[in-house]
């Protein structure tokens, strides 16, 4: 009965926050003008919840009592890393409004998500992605989506920010034929190696879609109260946007090797040493969790404020230094050259993933005569590694090009967007094929596979009209390729040669099943 009042006092109620704007390298308050800075805390509170979506914005009562605690921080935005587009979010986001607090959404979850070891992307996750911000783009006050966090963390995992850079690219075309206005960026992990890689790369090439609106950083340089702007390497950080086009934030900052955390950098945050380039950013984290970094501890249901709440509230007061405003600012920035192949960064700026197709992939699912049977929900750790075997076994016997992906060539598969059951059907079924439909091939492990002698496609060529890119209008999956068939590559020159180098082990895990 309480939820049912809730959704009927808040689903009838209007929000009345302004509607913040991006103008080159700054945000924007459009109704008073004023150049916007974000003062906020990352918000995920988790109580050692085990459950595996967790999202605190579902969570009413819980919001209400902290909605009040954000206010005497001072925070007017949080960043909220997971969320559950099932659920309802109504009172939450409606008092956070009233608040004049901006809401920043990971849209990745643990489930869904690029793996940065096994990139992907594909129609399955676009799906996901496609239902979360649906669930959110109604709210005024979401400011913003990330569409990564750290996918790339080092130099051996380059690859996929390719796959990222696609996602953003198809998220945006998304909002823009919704008529949202919501922004999307990235957040990266201030890595020495490949940061300048990656800033150059999320904001280059002359498609706007595939870059991003706002970049941001997670960083814990400045760790005590002796350090400068110089020393701490905060200088060092803002360096590479002295000229960058998009608007640039702290996604999360706060070191907590020097206790109390009095977060002098704030001071120095919202200075004329970087509110010329930096638009403020997000204290990690609200509540006090196993990693020792809460400006709150929940306990029993109550919010107790730690000693890191009242510094961080005293920092927050102080009114950014900047007399910019929307009307008289002319942005100057300059839109990044891609970054080249080296071997510390293995993308190459040619060409990105495409962008799925799900009518396409249901359509090559359709014309398989040996198919793998779907799971319910999302694909289980125990299958996930099965169809990892497929790709392993039959990757050695036969050419399997349609389902591979090159970061550094650019060079994708026809059927590379398609979900693992789909990639893994594919493969199965061009064995089955050329082992002359001997019932026996359509077998592999613990895989649950069906025999259809008719298809309802016959010919997969006929996909192709699903996907003008595609490749595949000279392939028939039903029928054997002699070619192929005396075709023999080991695993071993699959995975050392340059078009595989990164794609053999493409399924080895379900590729939605590990958080980045």
């Amino acid at each position: 009965m309480i939820k049912y009042l809730y959704c009927v006092l808040f689903s009838t109620l209007v929000y009345s926050i302004d509607p913040i704007v991006i103008k080159g390298s700054k945000f924007f308050n459009k109704n008073t003008n004023e150049q916007f800075f974000f003062k906020g805390v990352d918000y995920q509170p988790r109580q050692h919840d085990s459950r595996s979506n967790l999202d605190p914005l579902s969570e009413n009562d819980a919001c209400l009592r902290d909605v009040k605690l954000l206010k005497e921080l001072n925070v007017n935005s949080i960043r909220v890393y997971e969320t559950d587009y099932t659920l309802n979010h109504d009172v939450c986001m409606k008092a956070l409004a009233d608040a004049g607090i901006y809401v920043m959404l990971d849209i990745a979850t643990p489930n869904y998500s690029i793996n940065r070891e096994v990139p992907t992307w594909d129609d399955d996750l676009y799906s996901h992605f496609k239902k979360k911000v649906d669930a959110f783009t109604g709210y005024p006050n979401v400011i913003a989506f990330l569409i990564g966090n750290e996918v790339t963390n080092d130099k051996n995992t380059t690859p996929a920010s390719a796959f990222v850079k696609a996602a953003l690219r198809d998220m945006k075309a998304y909002l823009k034929a919704k008529n949202s206005s919501i922004y999307i960026g990235y957040a990266d992990n201030d890595d020495e190696i490949i940061r300048y890689s990656l800033i150059k790369y999320f904001n280059c090439g002359d498609d706007p879609m595939a870059r991003v609106d706002f970049y941001g950083i997670n960083t814990y340089r400045w760790c005590g109260d002796k350090v400068t702007y110089e020393t701490s390497g905060y200088a060092n950080m803002a360096e590479p946007f002295q000229d960058y086009s998009v608007p640039v934030l702290l996604t999360e900052y706060g070191c907590n090797t020097a206790r109390p955390r009095t977060f002098n950098e704030v001071a120095t945050l919202y200075s004329d040493k970087m509110t010329g380039t930096f638009s403020g950013g997000f204290v990690y984290e609200y509540s006090q969790e196993d990693n020792d970094y809460g400006l709150v501890k929940i306990d029993n249901g109550n919010a107790q404020k730690l000693d890191d709440f009242m510094y961080l509230k005293k920092q927050y007061a102080v009114k950014p230094s900047t007399d910019v405003t929307l009307s008289s600012y002319v942005p100057s920035g300059k839109v990044s050259d891609c970054p080249p192949v080296t071997p510390d960064w293995k993308v190459s700026p040619r060409s990105l993933p495409p962008t799925p197709v799900s009518s396409f992939c249901n359509c090559v699912n359709d014309s398989l005569k040996c198919s793998v049977n779907r799971p319910k929900g999302s694909i289980p750790k125990e299958q996930g590694k099965s169809l990892g075997k497929v790709f392993d076994y039959i990757c050695g016997k036969m050419p399997c090009n349609e389902t591979l992906t090159n970061t550094e060539t650019g060079s994708y598969g026809s059927i590379s967007f398609c979900d693992p059951i789909v990639k893994a059907g594919f493969l199965i079924n061009k064995k089955f094929i050329m082992d002359n439909e001997n019932p026996s091939t359509c077998s592999f492990n613990s895989l649950e596979l069906s025999i259809n002698k008719s298809p309802q496609v016959n010919d997969i060529s006929a996909c192709s009209k699903f996907n003008k890119d595609s490749d595949l209008a000279n392939i028939n999956s039903n029928k054997k390729d002699s070619d192929q068939k005396n075709t023999k590559i080991s695993t071993a020159n699959l995975i050392s040669s340059q078009y595989c180098s990164f794609a053999v082990p493409f399924i080895l895990i379900a590729l939605h099943i590990i958080m980045c």
